[in-house]
């Protein structure tokens, strides 16, 4: 370990002080037992150093434990001055055992070394664990800042994947087709579809660039899409929402609801002769342990349903939502795709779990 190499500066520092200390004030030859026993103790404490670093990583000092911590951490620190100490003892008798039986014997050494090495070892416990810390916490960053840019490069893809959806000439053909249709019916909602459809596009457009937004935002942005595939298929579309308002301002991934919902009208709805639905449903989930407060999102089609193995395979749209969702949560988040809607023997049921946070509102944001 680099740290514990570090202490063979202090330890040729520590000789040559020695050596110096004789020449100016000593009469008689350089002690070269109290050249390599001051030598050998700066790398004991070397030798000490990865133990130091295994605590530091087991028991870090942060919240909400910090109190408790420190005090373990200082327990640790006289524990290892006694280890220090004791460790310089058995180098002792081993280099100048006639040192230390002038000295008063093994006991008397050992307890003078113990109080010798405390104000010091303290100092010098506490610094390496302050390196340990700021070495974890320097990769922590850094992997925080790949976690990002990779993110970064995924919402670009999503944002991408959701404006092709949304401007593939087959889905621009359908929706201009009604339009046309309802225009020559005299039929006013054609105006309405229009404006749906802008608006689906410029909130495509201008959302912004963060990995994360409200569930409000993204539930806007699903009604709105859905409003333009039920003039499509007009009867056949029913969609229902099952959102509880307190849960509005909890955070999800971006565009993640939207191609949920996407899928299903792709491989449900549209597989239907007759009348279909679209079930979109959050709730909070509360349990014991880490990580329980969980959102669950559902999106449900009563449609032939969609084989969960395709589903899963690389490229497809649920498998690239899975790769943004480890990025995001790592372990924390899951995204399941099952046969059958509840109530029903056919039909695709797509469940979206992940760690429970809040952000501002938009029109909280607008308020301010």
């Amino acid at each position: 370990m680099l740290v514990s190499a570090a202490w063979i500066g202090p330890a040729i520092l520590g000789g040559l002080d020695v050596i110096v200390q004789q020449r100016i004030y000593g009469d008689g030859p350089v002690p070269i037992r109290a050249v390599v026993f001051v030598t050998g103790d700066w790398l004991l404490y070397g030798l000490l150093t990865p133990a130091v670093f295994a605590i530091a990583r087991r028991w870090p000092l942060a919240r909400p434990h910090l109190a408790s911590r420190a005090v373990l951490h200082l327990l640790f620190a006289l524990l290892f001055c006694a280890a220090w100490a004791g460790s310089g003892t058995v180098l002792k008798a081993l280099v100048d055992p006639r040192g230390l039986m002038s000295s008063g014997g093994v006991a008397v050494y050992l307890v003078s070394w113990v109080f010798i090495t405390l104000p010091f070892g303290v100092a010098v416990y506490l610094a390496v664990v302050g390196i340990e810390h700021a070495i974890r916490y320097f990769d922590e960053i850094r992997e925080r800042e790949i976690q990002l840019a990779r993110l970064s490069q995924q919402l670009s893809g999503a944002r991408f994947e959701a404006l092709q959806a949304q401007l593939n000439p087959h889905f621009l053909f359908n929706t201009l087709n009604t339009v046309a249709v309802l225009v020559r019916d005299g039929d006013k909602t054609a105006a309405r579809i229009v404006e749906q459809l802008s608006d689906v596009l410029r909130r495509t457009l201008t959302r912004h660039r963060t990995p994360e937004v409200t569930l409000a935002e993204e539930l806007d942005l699903a009604r709105q899409y859905l409003a333009i595939e039920q003039a499509r298929f007009s009867d056949r579309l029913r969609p229902v929402f099952d959102v509880d308002e307190r849960l509005l301002s909890a955070a999800v991934p971006g565009f993640a609801l939207q191609h949920l919902i996407e899928n299903a009208i792709r491989h449900g709805i549209a597989r239907r002769a007759d009348a279909g639905r679209v079930e979109v449903s959050a709730r909070r989930v509360t349990g014991q342990g880490r990580d329980r407060d969980l959102l669950e999102l559902s999106v449900a089609d009563d449609g032939p349903g969609i084989d969960p193995a395709i589903a899963s395979a690389p490229g497809h749209g649920i498998e690239n939502t899975r790769e943004r969702l480890r990025a995001l949560y790592g372990d924390r988040a899951s995204l399941e795709v099952a046969r059958g809607l509840v109530g029903a023997t056919t039909g695709t049921v797509a469940t979206l779990r992940l760690p429970y946070h809040e952000m501002v509102l938009e029109s909280d944001r607008d308020a301010r």
